[in-house]
């Protein structure tokens, strides 16, 4: 007799019942059904449909150039694969900044056509507005400080953000103001890990560090680099399980000389 094991969702209260029972969220990337197919199965618990989807599947310099449409294209293909996973999707530059019936128009795209769970959004009291306005819509937030990539061209350097105290204590307020405003988590990339330390232990909401230490409440890595699929990236604060690019390089090559020297097909793969 068999059994089917139903599998069961995680959900933006889980990861809050997670953060109670001091339990690490893990989330990875992914942009398309095959990677994110293998990440949800191997167990992950959030899956973020990033905007770096337009530096690593785009090859774009920065985050800015994805546009909606794309996102909600890649989300569509993310959500069909998780069964698990909690998909949470970057509303991409432009889409929210300023104007918050703009925002909420983007979020509700991205949660009736991709299917998505939630959405994210970078910055703090700044966009409160924006935030709000898409709550007041049931639409679950994710919010995200310190380095934001969106902002690249004003602050001119990824390096490491709220290293003084007046940027940090302005990123104190900012992560107390989203929790305020009704934000289920928030994103801290690559500030200094006691400050993420501490504003992890104010906050009720579970944090998730990128580049940020090991007391935010859950981890967040692009999936391709800690694969190793892109070639020569290695900040400090990235750990590369695998050799992915070495991997893939070799296994394409070898094909390339078998179709050149027609040992492939071979008697056995022919009809």
């Amino acid at each position: 007799m068999s059994v089917n094991k139903e599998i069961k969702r995680i959900t933006t209260n889980t990861i809050q019942e997670m953060k109670v029972r001091g339990e690490k969220i893990s989330m990875l990337t992914a942009y398309d059904y095959s990677m994110a197919t293998i990440v949800d199965d191997a167990g992950t618990d959030i899956i973020l449909v990033g905007d770096s989807a337009s530096n690593v599947m785009a090859g774009h310099e920065t985050t800015l150039p994805i546009t909606l449409d794309q996102m909600i294209y890649h989300a569509s293909s993310v959500v069909r694969a998780a069964k698990r996973a909690l998909v949470v999707v970057d509303l991409p530059f432009g889409s929210y900044q300023g104007n918050s019936k703009e925002a909420l128009n983007s979020a509700i795209r991205i949660m009736k056509e991709a299917g998505a769970h939630a959405v994210k959004i970078e910055g703090g009291v700044e966009i409160a507005e924006s935030v709000s306005r898409i709550l007041t819509a049931g639409i679950p937030v994710m919010g995200h400080l310190g380095l934001t990539p969106q902002s690249i061209y004003k602050f001119g350097t990824y390096t490491v953000r709220a290293k003084h105290e007046a940027e940090a204590q302005k990123l104190r307020e900012d992560a107390l103001k989203l929790q305020e405003l009704g934000c289920f988590g928030i994103v801290l990339e690559k500030i200094p890990a006691k400050l993420a330390k501490e504003v992890s232990e104010s906050l009720q909401i579970p944090t998730i560090g990128i580049g940020a230490g090991q007391h935010c409440d859950g981890q967040v890595l692009v999936i391709h680099d800690m694969l190793g699929i892109n070639k020569g990236f290695k900040p400090r604060f990235l750990r590369q399980y695998s050799n992915l690019y070495d991997i893939m390089h070799d296994a394409i090559k070898n094909y390339n000389t078998d179709v050149k020297s027609n040992s492939f097909p071979n008697e056995k793969e022919q009809y």
